[in-house]
């Protein structure tokens, strides 16, 4: 990781405290990003402030929950996009579509879209396990242009915009870096985050997993695919279950991290109107993101 040194804006003398990136970053997109980074680390104070004191939990599906957490804090950040930018849709995880006051659905790739996932990574959370994150997005005309993971645990925060660098920030009044995803020589030595699902799915794992160091599976989908951006996963794969939720915000960061992010059949990663839990995708360097797609068929 590198201090960061954006060309067209010059570094500031003085970190930037926490949740003043405008400064650090300029660019078309600036005031979002800098919106998103601070909904985010508030929505996370609130998830600490109930951590291991869950409520209620219900079930959304036979394998899914959700808490009253999670309501709590896409609440925050719907109230706050509302209130700052009234005229954009909104796609929330619990909640749904919002469309925008000029009728755009959220899912129609036209306008501007905030994308909210307020807790990814609830049963974790819910059995206080501690991975899990907040992710906001912003998608302009169906393409990601801001995005943000928060994970409330490290107090520490990814973020990217579709013009400037991928940036971690640990901690509160320090500088952020840019980060850049794994430049290791070979696929031997990958660290990957793995779930994969279809047809043949033991021997394609077990191919996988000759060819790499080891996989993993952490239960937080957005942190573990944001955690490509600096290397700690040197590549992600996902065989389906995925929402636009759960890739927005990571997704665009590890791809400003250097990394190539697809989908599974190697073409585009992003589509606002694809379904809930439909989605697959695969992160990995430049140099090794064919073979390991290869790996996976």
């Amino acid at each position: 990781m590198t201090t960061i040194d954006v060309p067209s804006t010059p570094m500031p003398t003085t970190p930037a405290p926490a949740g003043d990136l405008t400064a650090l970053f300029g660019g078309t997109f600036a005031l979002e990003l800098a919106f998103a980074d601070d909904i985010a680390r508030r929505a996370g104070r609130l998830l600490m402030e109930r951590y291991e004191r869950v409520e209620r939990i219900d079930f959304k599906s036979a394998k899914d929950v959700v808490t009253e957490v999670d309501h709590l804090s896409e609440a925050l950040i719907l109230d706050a996009i509302r209130g700052r930018f009234p005229d954009d849709a909104i796609l929330a995880e619990e909640t749904g579509e919002h469309h925008a006051v000029a009728g755009e659905a959220p899912t129609s790739g036209k306008g501007r879209v905030w994308i909210v996932d307020p807790v990814d990574g609830t049963i974790n959370y819910a059995n206080g396990i501690p991975f899990f994150c907040v992710s906001v997005a912003l998608v302009a005309d169906g393409v990601p242009a801001v995005g943000v993971i928060h994970d409330p645990t490290r107090d520490e925060t990814f973020g990217a915009s579709v013009d400037r660098p991928a940036w971690v920030q640990t901690g509160t009044g320090v500088a952020a870096v840019v980060v850049t995803a794994s430049d290791k020589d070979s696929i031997s030595d990958f660290v990957v985050s793995m779930a994969l699902g279809g047809p043949r799915v033991a021997p394609r794992a077990r191919g996988i997993r000759r060819a790499v160091r080891v996989s993993r599976s952490m239960g937080s989908a957005a942190l573990a695919l944001a955690y490509v951006a600096n290397g700690r996963f040197d590549a992600f794969i996902q065989q389906g279950g995925l929402s636009a939720w759960d890739i927005a915000a990571a997704g665009l960061i590890a791809e400003r991290a250097g990394a190539t992010v697809t989908d599974m059949a190697g073409g585009p990663w992003f589509n606002v109107a694809d379904g809930p839990k439909s989605i697959g995708i695969l992160a990995a360097p430049a140099a090794h993101h064919e073979a390991l797609l290869d790996l996976v068929r």
